[in-house]
C-alpha cells in the first residue's frame, strides 16, 4: 500500500472525492461505477458488477482499494471452489494443535470474480459474511475487518456452466452496477495508455496514491447516517417499492430490506453531491442500480424484451414524487 496523502484541513467529503482523481489515473470511462462503489462503501453495502470481459471490472476495484488504502483480495469463483476456500478452515499445525487459518474473506474488499460460476453451497457460504460481517465455525464467531464489502462480478453473456444467484443473496447486494463499454474517445485513450507501456497489474506504478483512508470513510459514513430525510421522501421510497410488487410484469418485487437499501443509497448519493438532505432526485437517480436486481419478471414478458430497468422507469413515472 502507498502512504496516504496528508491534509490537516480536508473534510471527509473532500477526501473521498479525491479518490475519483486517483482512480482515473488507471481506469477510463467508468465514473458512474466508481461513484457507485464509493457510495456502497459509505453505507457498507455490497455490489454486483455485471459486464462483459475486458471492461475493467476487477481493475476498477483494485484501483479503488489502492486509492483508499484498503486491503483487497480476489477469489476466482469456479465450480470446484469450496466454502473453506473462501472462509478459512481448521488446520493442524506442527505442534499437533488445530488452529484456524483465515480465508480471503478476512479483508476490506473481497472481489468475488464470476460469482455465478460456483455452486450454491459456496455462494451461500458468503451469506453470513455479507449480512453479519462475521464468520462462524468450530463454535467460534470471528468478526471481519471494518470496512468489509463484497464486490462480485458476473458476465451477462455466458450462462453455460453457471449457477444463478438465488433471490435471497441478490437481495443482500446494495447495487447491481452495469459496467459498459467506454466511448470511442475513451477507448482510444485506453489503447494509447497501453501502447505507452501501461501495466494494469502495476497500479502503484501508474502513480496511484492513497487519497483517503478507512478513517475518512468512517467519518463520511457517520455524516451519511446523520443526513436529513423528511417523511415525504421516506414515503416516496416506500411507494416505489410497493409499486414494483403490483406491476403486472413483476413476479417478485422489492422487499422491505430493498426499500431500506434504496434509502441508504440515496443518502450516500446526496452526501457525495454535497447536499445536507435527501431529495426525490437522489431517490430516482439510484433507483435502477439499487433495485434492478431485486425484481423477478414474468418469463413471458422477459422474452418480449421487458427489462427490470424499463419496469422501474414506468414505476417512477407513475409514482408521484413529493415536492
Amino acid at each position: 500500500m502507498t502512504q496516504p496523502i496528508q491534509s490537516r484541513d480536508r473534510t471527509p467529503l473532500e477526501a473521498v472525492q479525491a479518490v475519483r482523481a486517483e482512480v482515473s489515473k488507471v481506469v477510463i470511462g467508468q465514473d458512474g461505477v466508481v461513484s457507485g462503489l464509493i457510495a456502497a462503501l459509505l453505507v457498507r453495502g455490497h455490489v454486483l458488477l455485471e459486464g462483459v470481459p475486458g471492461v475493467a471490472k476487477t481493475l476498477v476495484v483494485k484501483t479503488l482499494g489502492e486509492a483508499l488504502d484498503l486491503d483487497v483480495k480476489r477469489v476466482q469463483f469456479t465450480p470446484d471452489l469450496m466454502p473453506s476456500d473462501v472462509l478459512g478452515q481448521l488446520v493442524l499445525d506442527p505442534t499437533g494443535e488445530f488452529r484456524f487459518r483465515k480465508g480471503p474473506v478476512f479483508t476490506n474488499i473481497l472481489i468475488a470474480d464470476e460469482i455465478n460460476r460456483t455452486p450454491p453451497k459456496t455462494q451461500a457460504a458468503l451469506l453470513e459474511s455479507m449480512e453479519e460481517r462475521q464468520v462462524s465455525g468450530d463454535g467460534v464467531t470471528r468478526p471481519l475487518p471494518t470496512p468489509f464489502i463484497v464486490i462480485a462480478t458476473q458476465n451477462p453473456i455466458e450462462y453455460e456452466g453457471t449457477y444463478p444467484l438465488p433471490e435471497a443473496q441478490l437481495d443482500r447486494f446494495l447495487f447491481k452496477l452495469e459496467v459498459g463499454y467506454p466511448s470511442a474517445e475513451q477507448e482510444l485513450e485506453v489503447v494509447r495508455r497501453h501502447d505507452d507501456g501501461f501495466d494494469p497489474h502495476d497500479i502503484t506504478g501508474a502513480g496511484v496514491v492513497a487519497a483517503a483512508t478507512a478513517a475518512d470513510l468512517e467519518a463520511g459514513r457517520r455524516q451519511v447516517v446523520d443526513l436529513r430525510v423528511e417523511d415525504p421522501v421516506r414515503k416516496y421510497v416506500v411507494d416505489v417499492a410497493r409499486a414494483t410488487r403490483e406491476h403486472p410484469a413483476v413476479l417478485l418485487g422489492v422487499s422491505p430490506r430493498g426499500a431500506a437499501a434504496h434509502l441508504h443509497a440515496a443518502k450516500a448519493w446526496a452526501w457525495l453531491s454535497g447536499r445536507e438532505f435527501v431529495t426525490p432526485d437522489e431517490v430516482k437517480t439510484v433507483a435502477a442500480p439499487a433495485l434492478r436486481h431485486r425484481l423477478q419478471l414474468r418469463p413471458e414478458l422477459e422474452l418480449d424484451g421487458v427489462t427490470p430497468d424499463s419496469v422501474l422507469e414506468s414505476v417512477l413515472s407513475a409514482t408521484p414524487a413529493p415536492r
